[in-house]
């Protein structure tokens, strides 16, 4: 089975998402063990009223990328039996970039969520970019990491439509009810050994 780390900064909507469908026995994997960057972030309280183990690396004074850091993760990870043969990372709301050699270390076990329809508007502030471009559809993806922003192969997008009216915090709301779907879509279809990935592909069988 494969055991699950979920790394968070915050409240972790994403994480509980992920965690109360393993619970439902919807998703076929080991909640290993929640890690957050931050001592007071809410998802900490959230994991452990859901019995899952958590643990914090505060990574305050830590600017960019640091393999120093993530080497920091990788014990806990170890710690927790997550490893690059039988573990999966979900990045949910986790404000760090990894470091490429964390990203080659666990290469396509790292999954992450975005809240745009990638490759438009990788980075901060997505739904304020698709606001202000005046698309008339936005969403959101779920993807492998990759040593790039928001590059990785592609698992699962949901598309939201934009309304003449929406604002970041009214687009910003919907999309977030798709995140809390697909991405224990992905988690679930990775579990069941259904995506394969080809150069930059994901290929769901």
């Amino acid at each position: 089975m494969i055991n699950l780390a979920i790394l968070i900064s915050g409240r972790g909507s994403n994480m509980e998402a992920i965690l109360k469908s393993i619970k439902k026995n919807r998703i076929p994997v080991n909640p290993s063990v929640v890690i957050s960057n931050k001592a007071d972030a809410r998802g900490i309280k959230i994991a452990q009223k859901l019995g899952v183990k958590t643990e914090v690396l505060e990574s305050q004074g830590i600017k960019g990328p640091s393999w120093d850091y993530d080497k920091k993760i990788v014990s806990v990870l170890e710690k927790y039996d997550v490893t690059p043969k039988n573990g999966l990372v979900c990045l949910a709301g986790f404000m760090r970039i990894m470091s490429p050699e964390f990203i080659r270390y666990f290469k396509t076990r790292i999954m992450n969520i975005h809240p745009a329809i990638l490759p438009s508007f990788p980075g901060l502030h997505s739904q304020k970019q698709a606001v202000e471009y005046g698309v008339k559809y936005s969403g959101c993806t779920v993807h492998f990491a990759d040593e790039g922003v928001d590059t990785g192969p592609i698992i699962i997008q949901a598309v939201v439509k934009v309304k003449d009216d929406d604002t970041e915090e009214t687009l910003a709301k919907r999309i977030l009810s798709k995140e809390h779907k697909i991405y224990p879509e992905a988690v679930k279809l990775f579990a069941q050994g259904r995506i394969k990935t080809v150069g930059r592909k994901a290929i769901i069988s």
